[in-house]
C-alpha cells in the first residue's frame, strides 16, 4: 500500500489481536495488537509492510502507531480487560523523544483502569544497536511503572546473546518459523536450546511465536516454552476471544507428547541398563590395568553394533587410553588422544561425580560430534575408583532405535 494513502485514511487504521496462551493453565494470557488497515470491500491488510518500511517517514509511522494504539486501549479498557497486553515498537523511534509519549499515552488510560503492570513493550532484537545504552535506561525506567520487556525476533543466526542478556528483558520471544526450513534445521535447534538456557540463567520467560503446526507446539514444549502463539492456535481478529479458545487442543496435544517423552525415557532407561549388565564382566576385569588398550579392543567387539569409538579417562580428565575407533568396521587405536584433557567439556566433571557418588553409568544428551558432525551419545561409567569408561554411541544405531533420537 501506498504510504499516502493509509496516512489520507488514517480513520481506517484499527488494531487486530492475536492470542498468546499459557502453558501452565492452557488458557490465553494475552493479546499482541497488530496494525490492519481496513480497505474499501471490507477485507483488512496488514500494517506490519509500512512500518518495516525504511523510506516510510519516521513521523508517518509514529501517528499511525498512536492511532493503532489509542483503539487498542480503548478497547481493552472498555472490556474491563486483566490481561497482558503486548504492544510492538520500533526501538529507533521509540528513542527520538526517549519514550516520554508513549508512556504519556498509557498513563492517560490509568484513570480508566488500565494497569501499566499488564502492559508489555516488545521491540525487535536486531534493531537500535546504536542506542543500545539508551535503551536499557529507557526500559529501567519503565519498569518502575511495572511495564515490561519482551525482545522478538530471536531465534536466528544473528541473534546476540550478549545484548539480550543485558536488556533483562522479561519474556523472549522465539521465531519458530526456521523450523519449517529444511535447511540448516539442527543448527537453528542448537541456537533455540541455547535461548532456554538463557532464558532460565535471566529470568524471563520464553514465548514461541509463528507456531503453524503440532510439531512446532511439540518443540516449543520441550524446549522452555511458557507462552505460545502463532495460527496453529488463534488467527488475529478485530475482538478478544473466550480464554479457553485453545484450551481442548492444548491438554489433547500435551498428553501426546507427555507419553511420547516418557516412551522416549523408558528406552533410555533401558538403554543404560542393558549397557551396563553387558560390560559388567568387563568393567571387572579393568580394575588394575595401567595399559587399557588391549581391554577396550574387547569391549570393542562386545559392542561393535552399537558404538563407534571408546576410551578410558581419570577422574579429572585426563585420557589413559588411546582412542579405540571403528574404521571401515575394523577398530584401531588411534593413541594421539592419549593424554588429552577432556574436563572443559560441559558436565564432564558433574557426571563423574555422579559417577563416583551413585556407581551408575549415564547416557549424555544428543550432541553433534566435533569431528563427524553426525548427532551422537556417549555412555560412561565408573570402572574403578578413578577411572572412567567412555562408549560413543554411533548415529547409525541412534537412527535405529528412534526413541534414543
Amino acid at each position: 500500500m501506498d504510504p499516502l494513502d493509509i496516512m489520507t485514511n488514517i480513520e481506517k487504521v484499527t488494531p487486530y489481536f492475536q492470542a498468546i496462551f499459557s502453558a501452565e493453565a492452557q488458557e490465553i494470557i494475552g493479546y499482541e495488537v497488530l496494525g490492519r488497515f481496513q480497505l474499501e470491500n471490507g477485507d483488512v491488510k496488514s500494517l506490519g509492510p509500512f512500518f518495516r518500511d525504511n523510506t516510510v517517514p519516521g513521523e508517518y509511522q509514529l501517528e499511525v502507531d498512536k492511532v493503532i494504539i489509542n483503539k487498542a486501549l480503548t478497547y481493552y479498557t472498555e472490556e474491563d480487560c486483566s490481561l497482558k497486553l503486548f504492544i510492538n515498537q520500533h526501538a529507533d523511534l521509540l528513542l527520538e523523544d526517549q519514550g516520554e509519549s508513549l508512556l504519556e499515552l498509557f498513563l492517560s488510560y490509568v484513570p480508566r483502569g488500565l494497569k501499566l503492570e499488564n502492559i508489555v513493550i516488545e521491540i525487535d532484537e536486531h534493531s537500535s544497536k546504536e542506542g543500545e545504552e539508551f535503551l536499557q535506561h529507557l526500559f529501567n525506567y519503565y519498569r518502575t511503572y511495572g511495564i515490561q520487556l519482551s525482545v522478538a525476533n530471536i531465534g536466528d543466526a544473528g541473534t546476540n546473546m550478549d545484548r539480550i542478556g543485558r536488556l533483562n528483558p522479561n519474556i523472549l520471544k522465539v521465531n519458530l518459523e526456521i523450523l519449517r526450513q529444511s535447511y540448516e534445521v539442527a543448527a537453528h535447534q542448537d541456537i533455540l536450546h541455547s535461548l532456554s538456557i538463557l532464558s532460565r540463567k535471566i529470568g524471563a520467560a520464553l514465548m514461541y511465536e509463528n507456531m503453524e503446526a503440532s510439531f512446532q507446539l511439540q518443540y516449543a514444549w520441550r524446549n522452555g516454552g511458557r507462552y505460545y502463539q502463532g495460527y496453529y492456535l488463534h488467527k488475529p481478529g478485530p475482538t478478544f476471544i473466550d480464554i479457553h479458545h485453545a484450551k481442548e487442543i492444548l491438554v489433547e496435544k500435551f498428553q501426546q507428547f507427555i507419553r511420547y517423552e516418557k516412551r522416549k525415557l523408558h528406552a533410555i532407561h533401558q538403554f543404560t541398563g542393558m549397557l551396563q549388565t553387558r560390560l559388567q564382566a568387563f568393567i571387572s576385569k579393568g580394575h588394575n590395568l595401567e595399559e587399557y588398550d588391549k581391554w577396550l579392543h574387547s569391549i570393542a567387539d562386545e559392542l561393535t553394533n552399537i558404538s563407534f569409538r571408546m576410551y578410558v579417562c581419570d577422574e579429572n580428565g585426563f585420557q589413559l587410553s588411546s582412542n579405540i575407533l571403528k574404521d571401515n568396521g575394523k577398530w584401531i587405536a588411534n593413541r594421539t588422544y592419549k593424554g588429552k584433557n577432556w574436563s572443559w567439556r560441559p558436565y564432564f566433571l558433574e557426571h563423574v561425580m555422579k559417577m563416583s557418588m551413585e556407581k551408575k553409568g549415564i547416557l549424555s544428551d544428543l550432541y553433534s560430534d566435533i569431528e563427524s558432525g553426525e548427532s551422537v551419545r556417549t555412555y560412561s561409567c565408573l570402572i574403578t575408583q578413578n577411572r572412567f569408561l567412555y562408549v560413543d554411541i554411533s548415529y547409525e544405531y541412534l537412527y535405529e532405535n528412534q526413541d534414543l533420537l
